[in-house]
């Protein structure tokens, strides 16, 4: 099993009477909160955690986010350009360019090829769907979000792998009359492929393109559902079976020297969930095309619950998800699988848990640092998880999951 640092670069230093003022965090809360001066020491100290990343022996995230206290990292690609440079073995996830809320996918084909070959091929492409505010910060239609995400990710495949001179792309969302990258990545055909999603619907189509799945605090129940779809869909078209090696799982993990002091600094990673989490209806509930009309009236009234089937679409999902995660203490995190936290023998026991409860996976993406904990607690948390826990995660090699 592969372990990947994975943190957001929060920005927690809002007043709460300021954050309980505003109809949203993570959309319409104005920049004149953001110190500038702050925010160059945040930036430097996540850098730095990737950099110790890369001399532990942890492969690194780097992701993008807009417009709130959420995320700093607005520019994915300048993040990559970084990483790509100054860190020498650590593998890159891109998780990721927001493709389906940027103009010219072929551009985004370009900056991942640059990264690829910047990095010597360390670099891996993730694509995540986006929605809620970051629809409104783009000035993206919300209708087509989902069209547009699929056939921006066919339009970069193409790119990233065609040789021979320029092509033509006429799509339904997008056109272009030449395309022709310079450099090609480093990697052939293409860097490896990951796509974050907690639906079923989307998540077989994830597992007919042979990706890597990647949930997000989405629990066990979520999960199995999910790769349970993924496996489903490629019975169903007739392809191979893939090895654990397909699937990953994010979650909130510390480590500390002892359980007590583990889930103590490890609860501090619930910001995330308590405050970054909270934005306002316009933004999530109501955003036209989310959610089939059929649905609709539930998820206005209150937190969609699933139908007797297990099926629940995309929009639905995000919604009782992300609802379902706010305000919740760390003993029940811990319990659904969303936080990892202890002692490094506690920790690992967790994760082993949880792995045994979904079915395997062979990526463990760690959430390592967020809300108010300090750069020095989260690069103890990386250390000891790292020179502790990960040689036993090693151990467990992939297997198939037919």
């Amino acid at each position: 099993m592969d372990a990947w640092f994975h943190n957001e670069n929060t920005y927690p230093f809002v007043p709460q009477e300021v954050l309980d003022r505003v109809d949203s965090v993570r959309a319409s809360l104005p920049n004149k909160y953001c110190d500038p001066r702050i925010a160059a020491d945040l930036f430097e100290q996540t850098l730095d955690e990737f950099l110790l990343c890369d001399d532990e022996g942890l492969n690194v995230v780097a992701v993008e986010h807009h417009a709130g206290i959420n995320s700093l990292f607005g520019a994915n690609p300048l993040i990559l350009g970084i990483l790509a440079r100054q860190t020498r073995r650590a593998r890159i996830l891109s998780l990721g360019t927001l493709v389906s809320l940027r103009p010219d996918p072929v551009r985004i084909a370009e900056e991942y090829a640059t990264a690829d070959v910047i990095s010597r091929g360390r670099l891996e492409i993730g694509f995540v769907k986006s929605g809620g505010s970051e629809m409104a910060s783009n000035n993206a239609n919300p209708v087509t979000n989902v069209a547009r995400y699929w056939e921006a990710i066919d339009l970069i495949t193409k790119t990233l792998t065609h040789q021979e001179g320029p092509f033509r792309w006429e799509g339904k969302h997008f056109t272009h009359r030449h395309v022709n990258i310079w450099p090609r990545p480093w990697q052939q055909p293409h860097p490896r492929m990951w796509a974050a999603t907690g639906d079923p619907e989307t998540a077989a189509e994830v597992g007919r393109r042979g990706m890597v799945n990647v949930l997000v605090l989405r629990g066990a129940e979520g999960t199995r559902r999910a790769w349970a779809a993924y496996r489903q869909a490629r019975v169903e078209a007739g392809l191979p079976p893939v090895t654990t090696d397909h699937f990953a799982y994010a979650a909130l993990v510390y480590v500390g020297d002892t359980h007590e002091a583990g889930v103590e600094i490890g609860s501090k990673l619930l910001w995330f969930l308590n405050t970054s989490l909270k934005s306002a209806p316009q933004y999530a509930k109501f955003l036209p095309g989310a959610v089939p009309p059929a649905l609709a009236p539930q998820v206005y009234r209150t937190v969609p619950r699933p139908p007797t089937d297990g099926a629940m679409p995309a929009g639905a999902a995000t919604v009782r998800n992300t609802g379902a995660l706010i305000g919740i203490n760390a003993a029940q995190a811990m319990q659904r699988g969303i936080l990892f936290a202890g002692s490094p023998d506690t920790v690992y026991q967790q994760i082993m848990d949880f792995y045994d409860t979904v079915g395997g996976f062979d990526h463990l993406v760690m959430i390592g640092r967020s809300g108010f904990m300090t750069h020095a607690e989260a690069e103890q948390g990386i250390k000891r998880f790292a020179r502790e826990v990960l040689p036993r995660l090693r151990e467990v090699a992939p297997v198939s999951v037919a």
